[in-house]
């Protein structure tokens, strides 16, 4: 579904990516690991149309998107969870979600935008609950459920999440992974997850890759990495 291949990114004249090549196959969850500043965001950010690279090719469902402008690569169906949620906060939680389903909108597809209701209610069913509620005096965990759910909007075939565990407690972490989960299983949403705590993403994932100062320095099947001493040293805490 996703393949980048030797993507170079720069910031002026700082080389943030470095022939980073990744893969990501229809129906799967895989994984980028790897510590704070190592190019994680940018790879995400690169593939969403934000930045261009320099260098490199992006292809998507076997079509190039490398320097397609973003909002044509969300009507691809690419659509990006950002880190901080990014939420507006003035706007209620009904109309955050409406805004995630701004294409569909603008096409008239009333019974797509409904479905996309449903759906989120059903995943995040205290969304449903604070409906009228605005978004920003929401908690941490709500505010990454309703930008989660405003991804959801868009319906998308591959779904971009960048950092979902950011700040928030233990117990809210679990219950974001899960309905990570639920959406690669019972919509067939395929996933790439960008993420620091490594130990909960290669647990979720079937294939994780690892990134450190723009380069891939590791990649297999997510039970292989989390054998790997390297791993295990780095990033596991072991």
């Amino acid at each position: 579904m996703l393949e980048v291949r030797e993507i170079n990114t720069y910031y002026g004249s700082i080389r943030a990516l470095k022939g980073v090549s990744i893969k990501v196959d229809s129906g799967q969850i895989v994984t980028l690991i790897g510590s704070n500043g190592a190019g994680k965001s940018t790879l995400l950010k690169t593939i969403s149309g934000l930045i261009h690279p320099s260098g490199g090719i992006i292809m998507f469902g076997g079509r190039p998107i490398t320097n397609m402008p973003p909002n044509k690569i969300v009507r691809l169906g690419v659509i990006q969870v950002p880190e901080g949620r990014r939420i507006f906060g003035n706007l209620s939680v009904h109309d955050n979600l409406r805004l995630g389903a701004y294409s569909l909108i603008k096409d008239q597809l009333k019974d797509e935008v409904n479905e996309g209701f449903l759906t989120v209610y059903k995943l995040f069913p205290i969304l449903e609950k604070n409906a009228s509620k605005k978004a920003g005096l929401l908690s941490g965990g709500m505010q990454q459920m309703l930008s989660i759910g405003r991804s959801i909007m868009a319906s998308p075939k591959l779904l971009l999440l960048d950092e979902p565990s950011l700040g928030l407690a233990p117990l809210v972490i679990k219950e974001i992974f899960d309905v990570i989960n639920r959406i690669n299983q019972e919509k067939g949403t395929t996933v790439f997850l960008v993420e620091q705590n490594a130990m909960m993403a290669l647990k979720l994932a079937s294939y994780g890759y690892v990134i450190e100062t723009g380069s891939i320095v590791l990649e297999g099947l997510s039970g292989r990495l989390l054998a790997n001493e390297m791993v295990k040293t780095h990033y596991l805490g072991f």
